[in-house]
């Protein structure tokens, strides 16, 4: 196989495994659909850069030697896996208490609300996305297992940057057109309507995946 033909299947691989619902994809939805189309290519920019450090760091053999060491692996799923549930609870919080405003006096839900758009600024937007990648323990083992396979050995360098180039920008354009695609004007006022539906469908879904993430450990 040469490299061209490895960077074709590496990308195809990659761009199946992005569409797939998970962490990221849920993330991208609630904060886009919440916020708007800033925050949401700030949240694809944080995804994508965690994807970006998996990538190089998984190349390098700085993900395997964390792999094979059980407790230096154990850790990372523990706070992984505690950051989602964290996340989890916060939208599930979220939603219970916008049901609660809805009994609220029209200036309380006002306040409440652009507290809310101000924690939604572009260094935590940004942070937030990386954060989630970075900390998702089955990246680390997907990207070990992806690269491990495709990318043999003896490509040459310029042949693994390509491939990490790659993975970085589809990724990112793949979470930017997302989140481009659910801010659209239309699509945007429906949400915002959806708005409690959607945070807590991605709260259980954070939720499940931390919660599994933990038991996984303690059943070890």
């Amino acid at each position: 196989m040469n490299e061209m033909t490895t960077l074709a299947t590496l990308v195809t691989v990659h761009i199946i495994a992005l569409m797939s619902p998970g962490p990221d994809f849920a993330l991208v939805v609630q904060n886009a659909g919440r916020y708007g189309r800033q925050t949401g290519m700030m949240i694809a920019l944080g995804l994508s850069l965690g994807i970006l450090l998996h990538a190089i760091l998984s190349l390098t053999g700085a993900s395997l030697l964390i792999h094979q060491h059980p407790m230096l692996f154990a850790l990372l799923q523990a706070v992984g896996g505690s950051y989602l549930l964290w996340l989890g609870i916060g939208a599930l919080k979220g939603t219970w208490q916008h049901y609660q405003q809805r009994h609220q006096p029209a200036e309380q839900q006002t306040a409440k609300q652009e507290a809310q758009r101000v924690l939604a600024n572009r260094k935590q937007a940004l942070a937030k996305g990386f954060t989630t990648n970075i900390l998702n323990p089955k990246a680390l083992v997907f990207f070990i297992s992806l690269l491990s396979t495709l990318v043999p050995a003896s490509m040459s360098l310029g042949g693994k940057a390509t491939a990490i180039c790659l993975l970085w920008g589809t990724s990112f354009l793949w979470f930017a057109l997302l989140a481009w695609l659910l801010t659209g004007a239309r699509l945007q006022q429906k949400l915002q309507r959806w708005t409690p539906w959607i945070d807590a469908t991605c709260g259980a879904l954070f939720t499940l995946i931390g919660s599994l993430i933990l038991l996984s450990i303690i059943a070890q």
